[in-house]
């Protein structure tokens, strides 16, 4: 079965990640664009992984996990190279209300990670269900390309019109004809 697209807002929930080498950063590289509530747990931790952690004031324990680290958080990544721990934490999750990722192995996990763009307030994510994260890659490299760098300030004034208008018919053709203009000049 596929996995259902969700955005969320991440920014009071705590993210803990289990891992602190090339896998681990490149999710953390995602996660700081929607949260700073991140804790890293690693015994060894590279040095692009300790850049963003000391740059982003993420929270750094250096050592080993132990079962009972996730308590307390909401989210939880295991992006380790350790098959059996990614089990480990997922099953001792069962029961509670924390989610997981189990990075590279879909059966231990209640949610992945997706391709995304991410220009302002426009995300546009890709997934493939786990079939091949080298196409959702690609496309969301195809589409970095064709997104203008004005859409950010596009969705500004959109959103600060949506202020300044009554609901109804009338705002809602209004706004279709302004982001049909938007497209007809931005998107050859």
């Amino acid at each position: 079965m596929s996995f259902f697209p969700m955005f969320m807002d991440m920014q009071d929930l705590k993210v803990l990640v289990v891992g602190g080498g090339y896998i681990a950063t490149e999710k953390l590289e995602k996660l700081v664009d929607f949260t700073k509530e991140i804790t890293v747990i690693a015994s060894e931790v590279s040095i692009e992984a300790n850049s963003l952690i000391k740059n982003h004031c993420l929270t750094l324990y250096q050592r080993a996990y132990k079962e009972g680290d996730i308590q307390g958080f909401d989210i939880v990544i295991a992006a380790t190279d350790t098959v059996a721990l990614h089990k480990a934490i997922y099953e001792e999750s069962r029961g509670s209300r924390v989610l997981v990722n189990s990075v590279d192995n879909t059966e231990y996990c209640d949610f992945i990670f997706p391709s995304y763009v991410k220009k302002d307030d426009l995300t546009i994510a890709f997934s493939t269900g786990g079939a091949s994260p080298a196409f959702a890659k690609q496309i969301r490299r195809h589409f970095e390309k064709i997104i203008p760098d004005s859409v950010g300030d596009f969705l500004k004034k959109m959103k600060a019109l949506r202020t300044t208008m009554p609901k109804g018919k009338e705002r809602m053709k209004y706004f279709d004809e302004l982001v049909e203009e938007y497209f007809r000049k931005n998107f050859k």
